[in-house]
């Protein structure tokens, strides 16, 4: 009984998954596993790596539980980041990005809706910024830019450039992902490509074998393009509703 009742809890939840969500799931952990074989990656970090895709896939579905995911990747990437002296990344994700996964999780919960469409009925209620939003946004992320670059080159940081980069636009991404904001999408993307080149530039530098995390973010820039488009979609489909209630 109890095993087909964790069958039946498990089809429930990939009922609501499209082919794309299930074809990018798996051919980004195929890739990885791969990787992890064949260059002798280590174990740590494919479990960041894999927990890392469930949890932006299940992001872009506006799906709560992936707050779940959230809690291992971050804690897991943060030691790795700290072991390659990554201090920006280790710090984003040990001291900001672990303990804001609770929050997250306590307010996604607060403004989540329930719908025919959501097996899980753990779908969030999705905004859209305005452009005085943007413009104090774009100000607080070049001024936090420069001045966490400072602080990583004080204390003996790698790429401080990128590494400060990632982590405020990251900072600012994930803000307005608790804030439920689709725009959030955009910012993801950016950090996407910078946390890409960020990591490349570490491992060749140091010697590293951890490509899982380079797949990872690969893997993270095409949910990114594919979560804004599923939050407008979300969000113009959510606002028809609202008319006609």
């Amino acid at each position: 009984m109890v095993g087909t009742a964790a069958l039946s809890k498990r089809k429930k939840f990939f009922e609501d998954w499209t082919l794309f969500e299930k074809s990018w799931l798996v051919v980004f952990a195929a890739i990885n596993i791969y990787l992890f074989f064949a260059w002798d990656d280590t174990l740590l970090g494919l479990i960041s790596s894999l927990t890392g895709m469930f949890c932006v896939l299940l992001v872009a579905k506006g799906k709560i539980s992936n707050y779940y995911f959230g809690m291992v990747q971050t804690s897991t990437y943060a030691y790795i980041s700290f072991t390659y002296g990554l201090y920006g990344e280790a710090m984003l994700n040990g001291l900001f990005y672990f303990p804001i996964q609770f929050i997250g999780l306590y307010l996604w919960h607060r403004n989540s809706i329930k719908n025919k469409d959501s097996v899980q009925g753990e779908d969030v209620a999705v905004k859209t910024m305005s452009i005085k939003s943007w413009m104090y946004s774009i100000i607080a992320v070049i001024a936090g830019t420069v001045l966490y670059a400072i602080l990583l080159q004080v204390i003996g940081g790698r790429s401080v450039g990128l590494d400060s980069a990632t982590t405020i636009l990251s900072v600012m991404a994930q803000i307005l992902m608790l804030k439920r904001f689709a725009e959030q999408w955009l910012i993801w993307i950016l950090v996407n490509i910078l946390s890409i080149a960020l990591w490349v530039i570490t491992l060749d530098a140091s010697g590293g074998n951890d490509y899982a995390l380079v797949v990872m973010w690969t893997a993270f820039l095409f949910n990114s393009i594919y979560g804004y488009y599923n939050w407008r979609k979300m969000a113009k489909k959510q606002d028809l509703a609202k008319e006609s209630m």
